[in-house]
């Protein structure tokens, strides 16, 4: 069953060329609902106007050699290891829901374009990365849904309340991926109907929905660390050395109710279990 093309079985009833036009249809509801999100929040305005503080703010220079760096670690931290996330099952949930909705998607493509109505047999590699992107992408939602989001702890929602732009995003994506699982393993139109009307609805509602929250997810990340990076730290305090002779100066607070030598008493938010996100 993995090894399935569940498009190529259809093709008696919807031609390639409409499910190819579907699938162009959905990127141009992404593409148009991201940028309509963007101008709504005003997105695009928010990081030019504060990239430009910080460059006033900045009390060094970064090159192009450092931002270079700086991005690379932010798609090796924030994009394809999702570090962000202090709690173990938290981030793995998320990570088996982001990579199963890339290979499920990247596939699909894959399996419409290029291998159904060509007559040409899509390679068993292709449909299995499909079935498991699905089946990751279940997991790792329905884990969130069931376990972690109803945490006390974390959130504390009852899987049965609907919360917003939040579970209308997480939610296509379950039944888009769960319909597909099932269609493809019964052959039921019904089933290929409900994964259509999912998909339509997760990529229709970007709007809406927090879809567009991955692209500017890694944007903020990047400019964070730049920010560190050239001093202006988004208009934070320093990290001041408590012990420092200098800063007793600036300060002169800290050695009357702190003493000349404070303890480093560290990240205060570290020292519980990392339950809360």
């Amino acid at each position: 069953m993995l090894t399935n093309n569940p498009f190529a079985d259809i093709t008696a009833l919807i031609s390639p060329e409409v499910m190819q036009g579907y699938v162009v249809l959905m990127i141009l509801l992404v593409i148009g609902g991201t940028v309509l999100d963007m101008m709504h929040k005003q997105s695009a305005k928010y990081f030019f106007e504060t990239s430009k503080q910080a460059q006033a703010d900045a009390k060094q220079e970064v090159d192009s050699g450092q931002k270079a760096k700086l991005a690379m670690k932010t798609v090796a931290n924030e994009v394809l290891t999702s570090s962000e996330f202090a709690n173990t099952k938290r981030r793995l949930s998320h990570l088996m829901t982001m990579y199963g909705f890339i290979f499920f998607v990247i596939t699909t493509a894959l399996l419409i374009f290029k291998y159904t109505g060509s007559g040409t047999e899509a390679p068993a590699l292709v449909t299995v990365l499909w079935h498991i992107g699905a089946w990751s992408l279940c997991v790792g939602g329905y884990w969130f849904w069931f376990a972690i989001r109803v945490d006390v702890a974390s959130e504390g929602v009852k899987w049965y309340q609907f919360n917003g732009r939040g579970d209308l995003f997480i939610l296509g994506l379950l039944f888009t991926a769960t319909f597909a699982l099932l269609w493809s393993f019964t052959g039921s139109m019904l089933f290929f109907a409900l994964f259509i009307l999912s998909s339509t609805v997760l990529f229709g509602s970007v709007y809406w929905s927090k879809f567009a929250h991955m692209f500017f997810k890694p944007a903020a990340a990047y400019q964070k660390k730049v920010a560190q990076a050239d001093g202006s730290n988004e208009n934070l305090p320093a990290d001041f050395d408590l012990s420092d002779p200098a800063v007793h100066a600036k300060f002169p607070d800290i050695p009357e109710y702190m003493g000349k030598n404070p303890p480093n008493m560290g990240l205060g938010i570290k020292n519980e279990a990392p339950n809360h996100f």
